[in-house]
C-alpha cells in the first residue's frame, strides 16, 4: 500500500510487526490512519518481515542480522520508519546498530535506526500531534510496555493523546512500571512465573475499575487479554492506535465476536 505523495509530505514507512500482521491487522490500519492524519504519506514496503527480535533474544545474532538487513533495505529512501510497538521499535532503533558495530553495513544500519520511531512518540514528538477526533465513553487505564518505557523512554506521549479523546477518562494503575509477564520468549521458558506476573498486573490494572486497557504493544495486550479470558475476568483490551483513530469495529482482543445484527 502506498499513499499518494506530494513534495511537502514526509514519506513514512509503517513497520507493521508480526503480531499485528498475523493477529490484529486493525492495529495496522489504525496506525496508518493516524500517521496520515498527522500530515504524512504512508508506505508499507512489501519486503518487510520480522524485525529479528526473537532470534536476537535467543542468542542467534546471525539470523537476527539477516532479518535486520532485509528490513533496513526494505525501508530505504523513506523519511521515517514508524512501528506500533515499543518492543519492535527498540529493536530497530537501538539493537540493530549494536548488531552491526564494526561491520561493513554499520553506517547504513545507523542511518536507518536514526529514522525509527514508536507510533505515539512519532505523533507527539515528531509531528506535534496533541489532538484527535476520536471518541470513547469510559474509563481507560494505559499499560506501559517494558521496551517502550525503559528503552525508549515513552510514558507521557500515549497519555497526552488519550487525554484528547472526547469522553475518555484516563485512570492510572498503582504500579505503572510493572511488567505484564509476557517478555516474548520469557513467557514460554518460564510460564509459571509469567502467569504470576500477569495476575499481579491484572489486579493492579483493575484497581480503579477501568472499562478498557490500552497499550502500545500488542504482545502485552494479547498476554493480558488471554489471561483475563482464561480466568473469566471481564476487562477489554485494545491497542492504543485503535482508540486514537476511533477504529473500534473489531471486538476487543480475545473478546467475543459479535454476529451481524446482534447488539454490541
Amino acid at each position: 500500500m502506498e499513499a499518494e505523495t506530494s513534495p511537502e509530505k514526509p514519506r513514512v514507512g509503517l513497520f507493521v510487526t508480526c503480531l499485528v500482521d498475523l493477529f490484529r491487522p486493525s492495529v495496522g490500519f489504525a496506525s496508518a490512519h493516524l500517521i496520515e492524519a498527522a500530515g504524512c504519506a504512508v508506505v508499507v514496503p512489501a519486503g518487510q518481515t520480522c524485525c529479528g527480535q526473537p532470534a536476537y533474544n535467543s542468542g542467534d545474532p546471525d539470523t537476527a542480522r539477516d532479518l535486520a538487513l532485509q528490513t533496513v533495505r526494505a525501508f530505504a529512501g523513506l523519511d521515517f520508519v514508524v512501528a506500533p510497538s515499543g518492543s519492535c521499535a527498540a529493536m530497530l532503533r537501538l539493537h540493530y546498530p549494536a548488531l552491526f558495530k564494526g561491520r561493513d553495513e554499520e553506517r547504513e544500519v545507523a542511518d536507518f535506526a536514526a529514522r525509527v520511531h514508536e507510533l505515539t512518540s512519532f505523533l507527539v514528538n515528531v509531528r506535534g500531534a496533541t489532538d484527535t477526533d476520536a471518541r470513547f465513553a469510559g474509563r481507560v487505564v494505559h499499560h506501559d510496555a517494558c521496551s517502550g518505557l525503559r528503552e525508549l523512554g515513552i510514558r507521557s506521549e500515549p497519555r497526552t493523546l488519550l487525554a484528547a479523546v472526547d469522553g475518555l477518562q484516563l485512570v492510572e494503575a498503582a504500579e505503572i512500571t510493572a511488567c505484564c509477564g509476557f517478555g516474548g520468549l520469557f513467557s514460554v521458558k518460564y510460564p509459571t512465573i509469567s502467569t504470576a506476573i500477569a495476575d499481579r498486573k491484572i489486579d493492579d490494572l483493575r484497581v480503579n475499575e477501568p472499562d478498557l486497557v490500552t497499550s502500545g504493544d500488542l504482545g502485552c495486550l494479547m498476554n493480558l487479554a488471554g489471561r483475563l479470558h482464561r480466568t473469566g475476568r471481564a476487562l477489554p483490551c485494545r491497542h492504543i492506535a485503535e482508540v486514537l483513530s476511533g477504529d473500534l469495529h473489531d471486538p476487543p482482543i480475545a473478546g467475543p465476536v459479535i454476529a451481524a445484527g446482534q447488539p454490541a
